[in-house]
Parts: C-alpha cells; sequence; structure tokens
C-alpha cells in the first residue's frame, strides 16, 4: 500500500525544474494563444501610458509631446483652485458611493433567489429577463427616461399625477441615476455569483433538507459562506473603481438645472479634453482620478486581507 502511495505521488512531481525553452517548446500552443492578449494588453494599455506626461507639460500638436514645455504641477494646481473642483470631486465620491451601497448586493440576491428556483424553464426565462436591459445601450436607456420623466405625458407623472420636471431637480439626479443603473446591470452581475452557486456540491443540500433546515438556513450556512469569496473579490474590484464613473450617461441625463449633484470629474474632462482641447489641463484632472481609484483599491485590498487572504491579489 505505501508503494503504490509513493508511486502516485511520483506522478505527480511538479515539473518547474525543466528548463525554460523545454517547456516552451512542449507546450508552444498555450504560450502562442496567450502572446495575442498579451500584446494587445501592451498596445492598447501599456504604450498609452507614455502620453501621461501631457498631464505635467504645456502639450501643443504641432510640437508634440517630447517638444512641449514642462510646467510641473501647474493644471493641477489650476485644478484644485477651480470653483467647482470640490463640488465635482464630492459628487462624484458620492455617486460612485451610493450606487456601490445599492447596486452591490442586488446582483447576490438576486442570484440567491435564482438558485431556489427548480422549475429549470421558468428560472431561464427569468434570467433572460434579467440580463436583457444589459445590451440596451445608454443613450437608448437615457432617452427612455427622458420619456418616462416628462412633465408633460411622462409615465412617472401619468401615476402620481404630477407634472414635475424630476431631471430639472438635483435631488433627483442620483435616485434617477442610481434606479436606471440597477435596472440595467443588475441581471448582468448575477452571472459570477450564479456560477459559483452552481459548483456547490448538492449532497450537502441533501443533507441540510435531512437534518431539517429551512431554505432561510441553507441561504445562510451554505449558500452564502461559499459566496463569501467572490463577494470580497468583486467588492474589491467595484471598490477600485469608485470613483471611475463613465460620462457617457451623466452627461447625457445633466441639464443646467441639475448640475448642482449632476457635476462629475468624467463630464469635466470630456468637455476640458474634447470640446475645448485643453488637453493637457484634462489629462491632469483624468490623471489625479485615476490615482485617487488606485489608492482606493489597495486601501480596500488591505482590508480584504483581514477578511480573507484568499481572495487579495494586489
Amino acid at each position: 500500500m505505501k508503494k503504490r502511495q509513493e508511486g502516485r505521488m511520483s506522478e505527480v512531481v511538479p515539473t518547474g525544474g525543466k528548463n525554460l525553452g523545454v517547456r516552451l517548446a512542449k507546450h508552444w500552443q498555450l504560450y502562442a494563444m496567450l502572446a495575442i492578449p498579451l500584446l494587445l494588453t501592451i498596445i492598447y494599455k501599456y504604450i498609452p501610458m507614455w502620453g501621461i506626461q501631457i498631464a505635467f507639460r504645456d502639450y501643443k500638436a504641432s510640437r508634440g509631446i517630447a517638444g512641449s514645455l514642462w510646467v510641473g504641477w501647474k493644471w493641477f494646481e489650476r485644478f484644485f483652485r477651480s470653483p467647482n473642483c470640490g463640488r465635482m470631486i464630492r459628487n462624484t465620491f458620492l455617486l460612485s458611493l451610493y450606487s456601490l451601497l445599492w447596486s452591490f448586493p442586488i446582483p447576490i440576491i438576486l442570484a440567491l433567489m435564482l438558485n431556489q428556483l427548480r422549475f429549470r424553464k421558468f428560472k431561464t426565462t427569468v434570467q433572460t429577463i434579467l440580463y436583457a436591459p444589459h445590451f440596451i445601450s445608454t443613450m437608448i436607456v437615457c432617452g427612455m427616461l427622458r420619456i418616462f420623466l416628462s412633465p408633460s405625458g411622462g409615465l412617472i407623472n401619468l401615476i402620481l399625477g404630477t407634472s414635475v420636471d424630476f431631471l430639472s431637480e438635483p435631488s433627483a439626479f442620483r435616485t434617477i441615476y442610481i434606479a436606471s443603473g440597477i435596472w440595467q446591470d443588475a441581471g448582468w452581475g448575477i452571472i459570477v455569483y450564479a456560477a459559483t452557486l452552481a459548483g456547490i456540491d448538492t449532497s450537502q443540500y441533501e443533507a441540510a433538507r435531512i437534518d431539517g433546515a429551512s431554505m432561510m438556513q441553507r441561504i445562510l450556512h451554505i449558500d452564502l459562506p461559499e459566496l463569501m469569496p467572490t463577494i470580497v473579490l468583486m467588492l474589491i474590484m467595484s471598490a477600485g473603481n469608485l470613483m471611475n464613473i463613465g460620462f457617457e450617461k451623466v452627461w447625457l441625463l445633466q441639464t443646467d438645472l441639475n448640475k448642482a449633484t449632476s457635476d462629475v470629474i468624467a463630464v469635466y474632462v470630456y468637455q476640458q479634453g474634447i470640446e475645448n482641447a485643453k488637453y493637457s489641463y484634462a489629462t491632469a484632472v483624468g490623471l489625479f482620478n485615476t490615482v485617487v481609484n488606485v489608492i482606493l483599491l489597495i486601501l480596500v485590498n488591505q482590508l480584504a486581507k483581514h477578511l480573507n487572504e484568499d481572495v487579495s491579489f494586489v
């Protein structure tokens, strides 16, 4: 018996000592497949980082990046001294934070509910209905919102019996943004959690039923512990994008009357860089936003290390 175990152990001895050239020759197909995404990452992610120095130069297209005058922290100082700087940072942070607090638990709850469905056809139909809004473009979603929230004939005003222009109300903008985001993306967010739940050994559920565990007890003691590593991992990834609000939706829903809560950094970068052609200034503002995201990602990841060492990846 001992010899048999030793023989099995000898079969799974790692081959880490092999020469790199031998491993490349043996598994060249896998390395060839890896080379494609690696090359694309270098071309589209790392090479463009050369342009970050525009934030520290007075960039002129005629002179190029290297030929433009070095101005140091000029554009950062200009941003921090601008009258709307504090409002933009506050709006960006609050809108991202509220979106995370309200949007993050919804896919988890939906995945747990779907996991309890036993009729396969009904479950598939519900999943399709929940996934569908994700494939609607942001522009169409914003157009739908403007129609539904119209003060004259809008669905919401017809239901409430009012004639309020909700998109002109600063206090309503965050609610509209977050609620529409949940409707559009919550179903798509189910996929990761549903895949994790699908991998749970069914014998655990059978044993729990034999012991008399209720549905809620099975969720609390089987599903949630299995989901916890995935939840922490997704939380880290979400926190890394806490200040990274896409400008499209905010820009399409923004009006002059709701700027008190809709004026965010992403829209400001678009306006300064694309509309006003202030490339250096827009790059500096965008770089500041990215640095804040990186800091938040590191802080949340350090916090996650105390919760679960297995899901920390930075």
